[in-house]
């Protein structure tokens, strides 16, 4: 983790480098696209490797653990369809960036990280930074009961189904983001919410993400 916060002209530019790089991958949300211009990826990293922090590349946070990609990001969150005051659950808080993402776009954000080291980081790191979710400590396989429903649930791990218990904590209308597959690779999964009882399921691109942890995962 860095150790110095700064956001000079230098990482402004290489932000702006990286937004081009994510609309040229076919990103097309402007709103996505101005939250990754915004966020300083760099505060992510040790201060040895800021020169990585640009990169379209993910990179090790520690923990068996990585910070996503910035196209993988940007894919997810697109597929959200965020606006403004959204409720969204995020599963997975990681190094904190994809959380900063939601942030931006203006979602009232609950994270839940199962790893206290990273978890323990992140709640420094982030109010630091001019962020505030609301952080949590536990298993996200299991979302956050308490304070469901979520117009938006956003998993940043690769998961061996999509689980029930999360479908039923979406509000009607609600859309679920999650990658399913084996420890190897994962489709990416949308799920709308359609009715108490029914549910509208679309795969799309392949990924491969760190394997989510906990009772309704591996």
């Amino acid at each position: 983790m860095a150790h110095k916060f700064v956001d000079n002209y230098r990482e402004r530019g290489a932000r702006k480098k990286l937004v081009e790089i994510l609309g040229d991958r076919g990103i097309q949300d402007k709103n996505v696209l101005k939250a990754i211009a915004k966020v300083p990826r760099h505060y992510f990293f040790d201060e040895t490797f800021w020169i990585q922090a640009y990169k379209d590349i993910a990179f090790p946070i520690g923990d068996g653990q990585t910070i996503s990609q910035p196209y993988t990001v940007a894919y997810q969150t697109e597929l959200l369809h965020i606006k403004r005051g959204d409720k969204v659950l995020e599963i997975g808080t990681g190094s904190g960036y994809q959380t900063c993402i939601l942030l931006e776009l203006g979602a009232q954000v609950y994270t839940i990280e199962r790893k206290e080291n990273l978890f323990n980081r992140t709640i420094q790191v982030l109010p630091h930074m001019g962020y505030h979710p609301e952080f949590f400590c536990g298993d996200g396989s299991k979302g956050i009961l308490e304070h469901a429903p979520y117009d938006k649930i956003l998993v940043t791990a690769g998961a061996p189904f999509v689980p029930e218990i999360l479908l039923k904590q979406l509000k009607i209308g609600g859309v679920l983001v999650i990658p399913v597959g084996d420890e190897n690779a994962q489709k990416m999964v949308t799920v709308l919410r359609v009715s108490e009882t029914d549910y509208e399921k679309f795969e799309l691109d392949t990924f491969r993400f760190v394997p989510l942890v906990g009772d309704q995962a591996w």
